[in-house]
């Protein structure tokens, strides 16, 4: 028998859920909380309200509105976005660095060979 008949067909889900979207589970989030023991059953209902991935996806864009917020101690979407820039920058620095020398190196030895008149 083939594994793969053996699989459940899934949803394919976006990887990223518009920002609406994210502030509405965080609010219904909230807005449920009480009415759950957990954290964890509040986030499996406002995932299955939503129709998001898994309750973890609720966990995590709460836990990272809770640090945006200042509840929370961790690295904010601004910080994260900042690093994600920077460390883009810093690639192509690098890159063009490694070219600069390259071509230093080049003109280096150009100018150490015996010209021919």
């Amino acid at each position: 028998m083939n594994t793969m008949e053996n699989k459940k067909p899934y949803k394919k889900r976006p990887k990223q859920y518009p920002e609406e979207i994210r502030q509405e589970a965080i609010d219904l989030f909230y807005s449920c909380l009480s009415e759950y023991k957990t954290r964890r059953k509040a986030s499996e209902h406002v995932a299955e309200l939503l129709g998001i991935g898994g309750p973890e996806t609720v966990q995590k864009w709460v836990r990272q509105a809770e640090v945006d917020d200042g509840v929370r101690v961790g690295t904010t979407t601004d910080e994260n976005e900042e690093l994600r820039r920077l460390r883009r920058e810093n690639a192509e620095l690098k890159r063009a660095n490694g070219i600069l020398k390259a071509a230093s190196a080049f003109f280096a030895a150009e100018l150490d060979r015996p010209q021919n008149k």
